[in-house]
């Protein structure tokens, strides 16, 4: 189970000491996992999870995110924070493909296996730093944009016309990117009379990408629908959308979080593409351990998705709920 908790705000002597504190089992292996942030819900699902698969494969965790607002800095000290520790795995859920490179290669000189949580580290870019990784494990994030297309098409037909927005993630960020970009290309490619008229940064922050839905429909008053690579930036589209009398925009998020989930029973957010973070935590844990066994893993460990409507959530039939947590 997840037995040391550092903050962004703990590093250094006082991470080192809550390291040294004795608290984890000493018959026990330790497994260090690196979030992005615990302020975003993606990630505290899937740090549940983590704790949930940790107990099943009787391991014990230690757990470091960066600061609120993803700082990589802090990221990049956690990370150097737990190499101190040598665990017997690094699960990292990286900001980006480059920021712990460096880190992590000391991980592989150390002969500590290295897990790509949620597939942010881009092969090509690993392989010229020199960097080993395990395995890949997360979502298809194309697939999940593509999916959210999909579902708008079912919505409005193939045929219809009128502009989109897309609010993507952190400027930079691969996982933001992946989805923007394969929600974008289906949607071309099922309903080409739809245009997207802008695909701006919202920094997964719901403030941030209600001001963007906010200045899209000023311009674009006749805006059709909202694609947001995350949830919390789709709960602030729908809002902002309803606040100026826009209830027919069709807004659909990623993710599958318990506040989409609520928006979504009470007919405001339209849908959201759940990437079931809490499955993803736990089989990170289950598959480094079958890894640190010796079984052979595939290079890329994919955990499936699922489209979450009011319909789909009222009749309860689709087994992968009991993993939307």
């Amino acid at each position: 189970m997840i037995k040391n908790w550092i903050s962004g705000a703990s590093f250094g002597a006082i991470a080192l000491a809550h390291l040294a504190s004795g608290a984890l089992a000493a018959d026990k292996p330790v497994y260090a996992v690196l979030m992005k942030t615990l302020s975003n819900q993606f990630f505290i699902a899937a740090t549940k999870g983590i704790d949930e698969g940790a107990k099943k494969a009787e391991v014990d965790v230690i757990l470091a995110a960066g600061e609120p607002g993803q700082s990589a800095e802090t990221q990049v000290s956690a990370c150097e924070t737990m190499l101190e520790r040598k665990p017997a795995v690094m699960i990292a859920a990286a900001i980006n493909s480059t920021i712990l490179l460096p880190c992590l290669k000391d991980f592989n000189e150390m002969k500590i296996p290295v897990v790509d949580f949620d597939d942010n580290l881009d092969p090509e870019t690993i392989r010229k730093a020199g960097v080993e990784v395990a395995f890949h494990i997360g979502s298809d994030n194309e697939a999940a944009g593509a999916m959210g297309a999909d579902y708008l098409v079912s919505v409005l037909g193939k045929d219809a016309n009128g502009p989109v927005l897309v609010i993507e993630g952190l400027s930079g960020n691969v996982t933001g990117q992946k989805r923007a970009r394969g929600f974008a290309s289906e949607l071309r490619r099922r309903a080409p009379g739809l245009d997207i008229v802008a695909s701006l940064p919202g920094d997964w922050d719901s403030l941030k990408a209600a001001d963007i839905a906010n200045d899209t429909l000023e311009r674009n008053p006749d805006l059709i629908a909202i694609f947001c690579a995350n949830d919390d930036m789709a709960l602030g589209a729908v809002e902002a959308a309803r606040s100026k009398g826009k209830d027919k925009v069709v807004v659909i998020g990623v993710d599958g979080t318990q506040s989409a989930l609520k928006s979504i029973r009470a007919g405001r957010l339209n849908a959201s593409v759940a990437q079931l973070p809490y499955l993803m935590g736990m089989r990170a844990i289950e598959d480094s351990k079958m890894a640190l066994s010796g079984e052979k893993l595939p290079e890329f460990v994919d955990v499936p998705t699922l489209v979450l409507t009011r319909e789909v959530i009222e009749a309860n039939k689709e087994p992968m709920l009991q993993y939307v947590k």
